[in-house]
């Protein structure tokens, strides 16, 4: 009794001196650093992967909509979305305690770093799981009605499902494994990205033009920065420097590198060519596929989910865009929906209980596989139809969601922006 009267005392007396001892400088440097790392995956590595993959009359616009999205989506985040997504204890939804992070001091404490890094660090994954939707409607979708959807997709989409997942709700009591955003961003950006290019339609001129992507230079440096970043996507979600973030930095970047030889493999047996354009995008696929499982599979789990995310990524970015040729401009509903799909449930089967004590099927625990379904399948149609409204407030909003024809014909660099992307003499 003596001993909690001395506690309350001392709190008191000295609360920053106690708040300090919970807090770890190690966990703070590592977590900062992190977010540091996925900030620079919207603006520089999305935009440049996204913006090289576009045709030149469309560069600026394609960097705008992830750059922009960024900003957008950052004040969603703090106005609301992470009051939406980590307040109360709702099974389906936050609430509004922390509206404009009202109720959360300089000196609030989550786990071992301050609440407000907490802040910033999801932050930065809400902004890029709505910068990947923009790459399913480049070269149609008008950047009015862009930055509106951004808005509010973030909090109406994003911020739900991470609270199912991440902020205690229905998902999370379940006990599904989502280490860093298998379904709370890739699912849910891929099935948004598709919902869009259905209601929009495809380009004018999808069938009669094969897009050439402007510079492969440019997509190849937007895929290293993505993979740089991405450390701090996977490795940082532990929001602690320990042996489980190391562990997931090292999986992080076996599963990559899998990948992205299986993506140029079955490339150059398929065509005849080993492409740089195949290697890149086997890099995503990778990424993308280990996002769930970095925190809870080994090294052997990451080298399968590396190899199946290459042959998966592969199947829906070419032969099934070749056989029905849906309109998916820079394959967002392919590399991050489907490849998500696929890593959500490899989770459940190669959770490994070493690494973090979960099992997955392989280690006797079969029923795994059918919460990381329940998982996949709720965000599926949560997002679907969430994303269908959204859009359609944000069309209305704007007098319709896709540009003129003569605006697409022009390009949207000088239809929306009145720049080129390049500058030649005449």
């Amino acid at each position: 009794m003596k001993k909690y009267i001395l506690i309350s005392f001392l709190t008191l007396l000295f609360p920053s001196t106690l708040l300090a001892s919970e807090l770890n400088s190690g966990d703070i440097a590592w977590v900062s650093i992190s977010t540091i790392l996925v900030m620079l995956m919207t603006p520089a590595g999305l935009a440049l992967f996204y913006g090289g993959l576009t045709r030149s009359k469309s560069v600026l616009n394609t960097v705008a909509m992830s750059y922009l999205g960024y900003c957008v989506a950052t004040l969603a985040w703090v106005v609301l979305g992470y009051s939406l997504a980590f307040s109360g204890e709702g099974q389906w939804i936050g609430n509004f305690d922390n509206f404009m992070l009202g109720g959360i001091g300089i000196n609030d404490v989550s786990g071992s770093i301050p609440t407000l890094l907490f802040v910033t660090f999801q932050g930065t994954f809400a902004a890029i799981a709505v910068a990947i939707v923009s790459g399913s409607v480049i070269e149609r979708i008008k950047f009015s009605t862009w930055l509106i959807f951004t808005f509010f997709w973030v909090l109406v989409v994003y911020s739900p499902v991470a609270h199912w997942v991440w902020g205690g709700g229905f998902l999370s009591q379940d006990g599904e494994l989502d280490f860093a955003g298998g379904t709370v961003v890739h699912i849910n950006a891929g099935i948004a990205g598709l919902v869009l290019l259905c209601v929009l339609g495809k380009r004018r001129d999808y069938i009669s033009e094969k897009a050439q992507p402007v510079s492969i230079k440019f997509t190849a440096l937007g895929a290293a920065l993505l993979w740089f970043g991405w450390f701090g996507f996977n490795s940082g979600s532990e929001l602690a420097a320990d042996a489980i973030s190391v562990n997931a930095l090292l999986v992080t970047n076996v599963s990559t590198a899998a990948a992205a030889l299986t993506w140029i493999l079955i490339e150059w047996k398929d065509t005849g060519k080993p492409t740089l354009l195949g290697a890149v995008s086997g890099t995503v696929a990778g990424l993308v596929a280990i996002t769930p499982a970095a925190g809870f599979v080994d090294v052997g789990g990451s080298l399968v989910i590396g190899l199946l995310g290459g042959m998966v990524g592969y199947f829906f970015v070419v032969k099934l865009k070749q056989l029905i040729r849906y309109d998916d401009t820079l394959d967002a509903f392919g590399l991050h929906g489907m490849v998500g799909v696929l890593g959500a449930l490899a989770t459940g089967v190669l959770a490994s209980p070493a690494i973090n004590g979960a099992a997955g099927a392989l280690y006797g625990n079969p029923g795994q596989i059918w919460t990381q379904l329940f998982a996949v399948l709720c965000t599926i149609a949560y997002s679907a139809v969430a994303t269908f409204v959204v859009y359609k407030f944000a069309a209305l909003l704007t007098g319709g969601g896709r540009v003129s024809a003569q605006q697409e014909d022009m390009g949207m660099d000088e239809a929306l922006h009145g720049e080129r992307a390049f500058e030649f003499e005449e």
